[in-house]
């Protein structure tokens, strides 16, 4: 990635323990949006952590999604420049919970995910992510394989007065330019702030300068109001939209037109109103995208023309209680609703057929969505209790009904199954149990159950070319839904050293997961030669291990490790699970001070394989790339960055990139990185 990460992304579960350092007490601070990871380490969720705080740091992502890349245990699906999604320890798309401020979603449109979560907000609106890593928490809608929650920047936080930022950058690989305006407004009583942004990607090459199609342009803002009623009641009103345009898919059939999305949420919170009730919150949220597709650019437009104007709408609302019976023993009670909803049609100008010119093209139109819907109401308690003072045990419950019905079925679609409306009871939970050895060494162990029901793909497309494979997939609205038994214990802490060597941090977990109705999709000739349904796989299983030590020597110096490897098995079909990412490691060596600072990173992926033939996957070779990141603050309001990224040139592809679909000069491999890439990038704040 392209990211501007002047110290290593995941160097904040050390920082907070740094932070923990000078905190021993159990103080718990709460703001509004940032309700996952707060406070004393022992309180919060099992196996959480901040990979961050980037309103510190400089950064130049593309998109948020380029956040992730440093993260240990997170990687990048790649269709092109523009639409990545992250995974985590092999879990992707609807199978990590991925939200915005504690519960607010916004829903791609595109069947194709050119417009997943991570295209709709800014990244420059991220304070940092927290993560929780599996099914260890009940409090944030339904999960399987791990929660994250994007924290934009709250301006109650920030000095009252006006305030604002301004920043440039520029990319020579893709001559790319950023460019982006911050300002707030604070007083004791309300806050106002707003942001603008814009994007200008060309194609960039790879290390053999071969050019990768992948422009895009992107123009996003945001407003957000908060008014504090009373000193513990708080309400805020945010509003974002943001704006693609011209986006370039290589690993996708189609491209780009527009893809414009609308996010308006309301929040409100009250605190400390009584022994038993601690607080009070309510969020509610709405969002809509609007997405044009088509192929008129590609070499397929010369037989068939196809465009797809698809819409997706989200909306969803949250309520909290916080109570509890005693100092050791606090609950969060809630219930929270999601309604997903899709519509859109494909356009088809069929001129060639059967390999014959049409005298009178014809012209069909499919419903891609069939106008469906899924509706999840979910009820929770989860109770921690701090029977000793060196342990917390933490036990969750949640129910989830889940309502799914298709309004407007293809002929086709309807022939193949007995539709009508489906309601679906699921159970989910958690048991853990935090243990302090002392204040620099904690255990945890944790048990987690998490339940996903189908998404719209699996359950309702209708032959539609959806995976990395160039099969049409067709969606199952009976599958039932896949469960994920997690079993995780780990170590965390930090040993002060010696004058020299000050500090070494750590931290590492091993994971095991029992995956029962997994959901995946298997060849079907019924339907077609080069058709795929979507199934459960009955027997299925996932372990792995994440390491991160880190060495601060000399007072402004700093060697760490990151590790992480994942296995996976499809028991039925005795292959892999899809999109499994090889063994990852990560060496960075860096140094900051009051006006300095910088980092060397060397990046190591193994060869790949360990693969799911029946979605398509072929062996990838391991690879290692170099990035080097230096900052400079010549005063204090000013911040200047240059960073060289694989500073080799080297040529190489990730395992989970799609491959090249319908570009002409390119076969069906899989889409290489970015070659070198040197960037600038200038911020000012006032």
């Amino acid at each position: 990635m392209k990211s501007i990460l002047w110290v290593s992304l995941c160097a904040m579960p050390f920082m907070a323990a740094a932070q923990e350092k000078q905190q021993q007490d159990s103080v718990k601070t709460t703001i509004l949006n940032e309700i996952i990871i707060n406070g004393y380490r022992l309180e919060n969720p099992t196996f959480s952590k901040i990979s961050n705080n980037y309103n510190e740091k400089i950064v130049q992502p593309k998109n948020v999604a380029g956040l992730f890349n440093d993260i240990n245990g997170f990687s990048l699906i790649k269709r092109g420049n523009y639409a990545m999604d992250p995974t985590f320890r092999g879990a992707q798309y609807e199978q990590l919970n991925i939200q915005y401020d504690g519960g607010i979603k916004a829903m791609h449109a595109c069947p194709n995910r050119m417009d997943p979560i991570t295209s709709h907000i800014a990244p420059e609106e991220i304070e940092k992510i927290e993560i929780i890593k599996g099914p260890y928490s009940v409090r944030y809608g339904a999960t399987f394989g791990g929660i994250v929650n994007l924290v934009t920047r709250n301006p109650s936080k920030g000095k009252h007065g006006l305030h604002g930022s301004v920043a440039s950058g520029y990319e020579t690989n893709g001559n790319a330019y950023v460019g982006m305006a911050q300002l707030q407004y604070v007083t004791d009583k309300f806050d106002l702030a707003g942001n603008f942004g814009y994007r200008n990607y060309d194609n960039y090459k790879d290390g053999d300068g071969t050019e990768i199609p992948s422009a895009f342009k992107s123009t996003d803002y945001g407003l957000k109001f908060g008014y504090n009623i009373e000193k513990n009641h708080r309400i805020q009103a945010a509003w974002r939209q943001a704006f693609g345009r011209d986006v370039l898919h290589a690993g996708l059939p189609m491209d780009t037109d527009f893809d414009n999305s609308s996010i308006a949420s309301l929040d409100y919170k009250w605190q400390h109103f009584g022994k038993i009730i601690q607080q009070f919150q309510v969020k509610t949220y709405y969002s809509y995208v609007d997405h044009l597709m088509t192929n008129f650019d590609r070499s397929t437009a010369r037989a068939t023309e196809s465009s797809a104007l698809v819409e997706s709408r989200t909306a969803g609302i949250k309520a909290e209680l916080e109570w509890k019976t005693s100092d050791k023993l606090h609950f969060f009670s809630g219930i929270d609703y999601l309604h997903i909803g899709r519509d859109g049609d494909r356009t088809s100008l069929i001129k060639i057929q059967n390999g014959n010119p049409l005298t009178d093209p014809v012209t069909r139109i499919n419903s891609i969505w069939q106008d469906s819907y899924i509706d999840d109401l979910g009820i929770y308690t989860e109770g921690k209790w701090n029977f000793a003072p060196s342990y917390i045990l933490t036990v969750g419950l949640r129910y989830d009904r889940v309502i799914s019905d298709i309004r407007k079925p293809e002929n086709d679609f309807a022939s193949l199954y007995d539709l009508g409306k489906r309601t679906e009871n699921n159970i989910s939970g958690t048991l853990s149990l935090k243990k302090a050895i002392s204040n620099r060494l904690f255990i945890e162990l944790a048990y987690g159950r998490g339940v996903r029901s189908a998404n719209m793909i699996e359950r309702y497309i209708n032959r539609f070319n959806v995976g990395q494979d160039n099969y049409t997939y067709t969606g199952n609205p009976n599958l039932k839904a896949e469960i994920n038994n997690q079993f995780e214990i780990g170590v965390s802490g930090y040993e002060n050293l010696n004058d020299f060597f000050n500090t070494l941090y750590f931290e590492g977990s091993v994971y095991y997961s029992f995956l029962d109705n997994y959901i995946s999709a298997v060849i079907e000739p019924a339907i077609g030669t080069d058709a795929k349904v979507f199934t459960n796989i009955r027997d299925a299983y996932k372990t792995g291990v994440d390491v991160s030590v880190k060495l601060d020597f000399a007072n402004h110096y700093f060697l760490k490790t990151d590790l992480s490897y994942v296995y996976a098995r499809n028991k039925d079909f005795d292959e892999s699970l899809p999109l499994i990412p090889p063994f990852t490691a990560r060496i960075s060596a860096g140094f900051e001070n009051t006006k300095f600072w910088g980092n060397m990173q060397y990046n190591i992926v193994a060869t790949q394989n360990e693969l799911a033939p029946s979605f398509g996957e072929i062996s990838t070779g391991g690879y290692q790339t170099m990035d080097l990141r230096l900052g400079y603050r010549p005063v204090e309001n000013w911040s200047i960055g240059i960073a060289g990224l694989n500073i080799f040139d080297k040529t190489y592809h990730n395992h989970l990139n799609f491959a090249f679909r319908n570009q002409e000069g390119f076969a069906n491999v899989p889409i290489n990185e970015q070659g070198r890439n040197f960037t600038v990038f200038v911020q000012y704040k006032f």
